[in-house]
């Protein structure tokens, strides 16, 4: 028995660098799937804890919510060693060149697009505005979002670096993710969990604030 579709987490460490800056952060690894099969969300920093929360399973893709650095550092390692394919939408092309110049996506997400893993559908959402490609990804059956670097607990992406637009990360929470339902559990890219309806009072502060 390949056991109930489910969730699971592991957090990764190491830097992320953009503009001539580098951070120390630590990053959320998404794995949704069952027994017998998974889907990796973000394969953050280390390829080998990546690979042994995996296990046996087979891998069906690497699914990049985007390319800054620390979000896919690890992603073509995971995908030689398992076969699967790393997925990452064509409008992240730049910053994925900064980090693999000679290693290219093995295909794209698209607005609208559905992944199936263990029976479980995963929505593609184009949200750009933390940067051009991100994108976020609806899995309505486990009642859950995983939003990458769009929407945090308290807030929006950062915005302040190059690629990134503080008006389209307002619009695309607005009009994206704040419409689904209020007790989606949005899993996020760093930090701590939250939902939809705990975050939609807050738009319009964000928006007023400028963050």
């Amino acid at each position: 028995m390949a056991g109930a579709p489910r969730i699971e987490h592991l957090v990764t460490s190491g830097t992320f660098s953009l503009d001539g800056g580098t951070w120390e952060v630590d990053n959320n690894v998404w794995i949704v799937g069952d027994d017998d099969e998974v889907l990796v969300i973000d394969a953050a920093h280390d390829s080998d804890a990546v690979l042994e929360a995996v296990g046996d399973r087979r891998l069906s893709a690497v699914v990049c919510t985007h390319a800054h650095d620390d979000h896919v550092r690890a992603a073509p390692d995971v995908a030689l060693a398992t076969g699967a394919r790393v997925l990452l939408h064509p409008d992240d092309r730049v910053l994925w060149k900064m980090v693999h110049p000679n290693r290219n996506p093995d295909g794209p997400l698209a607005d609208g697009d559905e992944l199936v893993v263990a029976g479980i559908g995963l929505r593609v959402l184009h949200t750009p505005g933390h940067a051009p490609g991100a994108v976020c990804l609806y899995a309505p059956d486990l009642g859950a979002l995983f939003s990458g670097d769009t929407l945090f607990a308290g807030g929006p992406g950062a915005t302040g670096r190059s690629y990134s637009d503080f008006g389209t990360i307002i619009t695309s929470i607005g009009e994206r993710l704040l419409t689904l339902p209020g007790e989606t559990v949005v899993h996020t890219g760093h930090g701590d969990t939250t939902t939809v309806e705990a975050e939609a009072p807050h738009l319009e502060e964000w928006a007023a604030r400028g963050w």
